[in-house]
């Protein structure tokens, strides 16, 4: 993976499938539910997200604490401003204290190794700070900043509970991988005590569940494959790169929405509601599609802060084109602080641009789903490699293919061979009768072989998630 020169911590997270989260989270359960006090129910929620945070590294909470008083203080700051300049300011204040640290934390290598040539070509030296990456930095501060321009542009009234505002920003099923939950979503369910419904915290369970069986039963089936051949890609056949290709695209899919569903589950169960995130982008007919099933909060948050801000499609055609691939520059930059990544985004800003201006005048129909899906896969490429060498291996073997399969596991093959099955379904009408319902006979049974199968086939060591890194 994309890391440039920023480290990645090397001490433990607290994994959902970890027996010490599974535990602390039944006891939580059964505490919350069993509290009738709304602010001690909070309270227990925003103590248990900071363990959870600083179980892998507690020095870093203070971040959380510094971006939690911040906009806190700002919002209320920029609601009760009686000039527009005022209110302008406070809002500087806010970008720039957390993309000041986002950009310390996340960039600031990435940038000083970019300009390194030109620096030492004028005789003086680059040095590289050993800088670990807060977990979830980039999904926790796209969060506040939604809070922070919603108040500002008056859509959204500041909140007068810290309690309420500090549990928003740190809520821990979707704290370091998202969803990115916006105020306006999560703040009045906050304010409010949840109902307890059997048929909705089954429901989350069974959520959860289905994000686990993608997250172990298939992306890290897949990422076997995927992990040793995109190490040496010119030790393997054409076919096999192809093979790995996709199987990339099908382990960073399963792998995110897997953590989304279980994110989304978790809350569920805990009695609060989140977006949905994915939506099977790769039935898309189109790469603006698929951004419309993909990543959903992540694309609805640049659509609305940064191409609505940049103008959107209000200044003309040219603008409007330029205006779509800096939103998808910045998104690929958000995703890492690499060239690769950069280039990533670049991709699908240009297709973006290149569909806006054929809208109306090219018809699009299985040609239009063929062009789509190449587009992401061999933007995949980018995203996954370390270096613009190891694209280019993998881009050669994909278009000088030799041989067949030399090499592939078969539980690899098997996992795949459940990715389509997936899509295939969702894709027909087969896709209602994939959703259990509490009272439904066959519910428990499916619910058994689940767990039955995640028990008997899960690999012998748990893989972090993609979106850890980020």
């Amino acid at each position: 993976m994309n890391t440039s020169a920023i480290q990645l911590a090397k001490t433990e997270r607290m994994q959902f499938t970890q027996v010490e989260f599974l535990l602390l989270f039944a006891l939580l359960l059964l505490v919350v539910w069993r509290t009738g006090n709304r602010v001690v129910r909070n309270s227990l929620l925003l103590g248990f997200s900071y363990y959870f945070y600083a179980y892998w590294d507690w020095r870093f909470c203070g971040l959380l604490l510094m971006s939690t008083a911040i906009d806190f203080t700002v919002a209320r700051a920029i609601a009760a401003s009686p000039s527009a300049s005022a209110r302008r300011r406070w809002l500087i204040l806010s970008l720039t204290a957390n993309l000041g640290v986002l950009g310390f934390f996340k960039y600031f290598n990435f940038f000083v190794d970019s300009a390194r040539p030109l620096v030492e070509s004028l005789g003086m030296n680059a040095g590289t700070l050993e800088i670990v990456l807060p977990v979830g930095i980039s999904f926790y501060t796209f969060q506040t900043l939604s809070y922070t321009m919603d108040v500002y542009r008056g859509r959204l009234k500041p909140t007068d509970s810290l309690l309420e505002f500090a549990l928003f920003v740190s809520f821990f099923p979707q704290l370091v991988a998202g969803p990115i939950v916006r105020a306006a979503e999560l703040l009045p369910q906050l304010s409010r005590m949840p109902e307890w419904s059997p048929r909705r915290f089954y429901g989350g369970f069974q959520t959860a569940l289905r994000g686990l069986v993608k997250k172990v039963l298939i992306a890290d089936r897949l990422g076997e494959m995927v992990d040793v051949v995109f190490a040496e890609p010119d030790m393997y056949s054409g076919g096999t790169v192809w093979l790995a290709v996709l199987a990339y695209a099908g382990q960073i899919y399963y792998d995110f929405s897997g953590y989304s569903d279980i994110a989304i589950g978790v809350a569920k169960m805990l009695g609060y509601r989140f977006p949905a995130n994915f939506r099977h982008p790769y039935l898309a007919k189109s790469v603006s599609e698929f951004w419309r099933r993909w990543h959903m909060t992540l694309s609805r948050w640049l659509r609305d802060y940064v191409y609505i801000s940049l103008g959107g499609n209000q200044r003309g055609p040219s603008r409007t084109y330029v205006n779509l691939m800096l939103t998808m520059l910045l998104g690929g930059l958000w995703h890492g602080a690499a060239w690769t990544f950069v280039v990533w985004g670049l991709l699908h800003g240009v297709a973006l641009a290149i569909e806006r201006a054929a809208r109306g005048k090219i018809q699009i129909g299985v040609l239009g789903r063929i062009l789509t899906l190449a587009v992401i896969v061999v933007g995949w490429i980018f995203f996954r490699c370390s270096s613009f060498e190891m694209c280019g291996q993998v881009l050669h073997r994909l278009t000088f293919p030799s041989g067949g399969l030399n090499w592939f596991p078969p539980l690899a093959l098997a996992a795949i061979g459940l990715m389509v099955a997936d899509h295939v379904a969702w894709s027909t009408r087969l896709r209602r009768a994939m959703r259990m319902r509490f009272d439904r006979w066959y519910s428990p049974i499916a619910t058994a072989i689940m767990i039955w199968s995640l028990i008997l086939y899960a690999p012998r060591s748990f893989q972090p998630f993609v979106y850890f890194q980020f």
